[in-house]
């Protein structure tokens, strides 16, 4: 079950450059600077007027950023994209520059757990309400809706996996003059384009599938110049989560390879998703694809699933035993990782969705890497019999 979507074009992401700017240069330079300086006062006096978009600092717009931000832009069929020091700086920028105090915010049940606590905690003592849905539910949607500022969507939602109809949920939203905001990342650009299903918005954790080498932390968000110009005006420029121009570089590289990493990962964890549903000692696997359908506009899946073991399983033992999966708590990479049910439901610092929304004890949450898929099933076979 392989996607490829227009105007997702491999040949423009390598050549996304204007390479005779840079010396016919194959890789572009990093603009690893703070600030520009001005050709005279006139210049400078232009710029601060807004008569001439230049770079004045690199808080506000770096060339080597941008050139990520017209990247990301342009594979999710967006008008304009921002890019944020982290996955959470862009949720929180997002968020924050379309509420206040006494709006309500629409989110579905099992969203990533720091957008969960920044809800919980910022968000409450800003007096915003959030109330959560069951995205699967079309019409429990609908009945939130009325009155709300925004909706919140991740599909597939963390950890369980439920995938939603982003295109009818999107559509109610706008029914209601609801701003709708999702988080991609689990499909990437590649296999989702929300924007073209109606949403208004899309988020990334850029540190994911975006940049694929487990070698930088970032975020964007994509959407239409009216409502990235919002963010831009309002949160962005205060809150101070500016991506570096080094981690923008390391981006461009990884998005440079995205398709060809999103079809490895989706093939080997297809394979393995599977191959676990036939064990006598799993209980479930949570994995959209082995669904009958995906849902319209999700045209593929990714490496990150989970799966359920039966009673009597040391799943301390399986963890232990595993080789090439570790013990992480990202996903995205080029390595396979691996989270137990039980640790995240020990976490008492902050409210945790995984807690709230219900996870079980049992439940081991996959990230299927490139090490090989055979080499990798092996390995889960091994820490099985060790567990069982």
């Amino acid at each position: 079950m392989t996607g490829s979507l227009e105007p997702f074009d491999l040949a423009s992401l390598i050549t996304a450059h204007d390479e005779g700017n840079y010396a016919e240069a194959v890789v572009p330079p990093i603009f690893q600077t703070s600030l520009f300086t001005f050709s005279d006062y006139d210049d400078m006096i232009a710029s601060y007027r807004g008569e001439k978009v230049r770079p004045i600092y690199t808080r506000g717009l770096n060339p080597t950023v941008r050139m990520f931000e017209e990247m990301l832009a342009k594979l999710e069929a967006a008008e304009d994209a921002l890019g944020f020091a982290s996955g959470m700086s862009a949720i929180s920028s997002a968020v924050l520059s379309f509420v206040e105090p006494g709006d309500r915010i629409v989110a579905v049940n099992h969203v990533y757990p720091d957008a969960f606590r920044l809800f919980g905690t910022i968000l409450k003592r800003m007096k915003v309400e959030v109330t959560y849905v069951d995205g699967r539910d079309e019409e429990a949607v609908a009945r939130a809706l009325p009155g709300a500022k925004l909706f919140y969507m991740e599909s597939p939602t963390s950890w369980v996996m439920e995938a939603h109809d982003v295109g009818a949920l999107a559509a109610l939203a706008r029914r209601h003059g609801v701003v709708s905001m999702i988080d991609n990342s689990w499909a990437s650009p590649y296999f989702q384009q929300p924007l073209t299903l109606g949403v208004d918005l899309v988020i990334h954790s850029a540190s994911k599938y975006l940049g694929g080498h487990s070698d930088v932390v970032a975020g964007v968000v994509a959407g239409s110049k009216v409502l990235i110009g919002r963010i831009k005006a309002e949160a962005y420029p205060y809150l101070g989560g500016k991506l570096s121009p080094f981690d923008a570089w390391l981006l461009i590289r990884g998005m440079r390879t995205l398709p060809l990493r999103m079809k490895a990962h989706e093939a080997a964890a297809m394979t393995i998703a599977k191959r676990l549903q036939d064990l006598d000692v799993v209980e479930m696997v949570c994995h959209p694809g082995l669904s009958n359908r995906l849902p319209a506009g999700l045209n593929g899946t990714s490496g990150l699933f989970s799966f359920i073991f039966r009673e009597g399983v040391d799943i301390r033992a399986f963890a232990d035993h595993l080789r090439l999966f570790k013990l992480g708590v990202s996903w995205g990479g080029h390595e396979s990782l691996i989270v137990p049910g039980e640790v995240v439901l020990q976490q008492k610092a902050q409210p945790n969705s995984a807690q709230t929304f219900g996870i079980s004890a049992r439940s081991v949450r996959l990230h299927v890497g490139l090490e090989g898929t055979e080499a990798l099933w092996s390995d889960i076979e091994a820490a099985i019999s060790a567990a069982s």
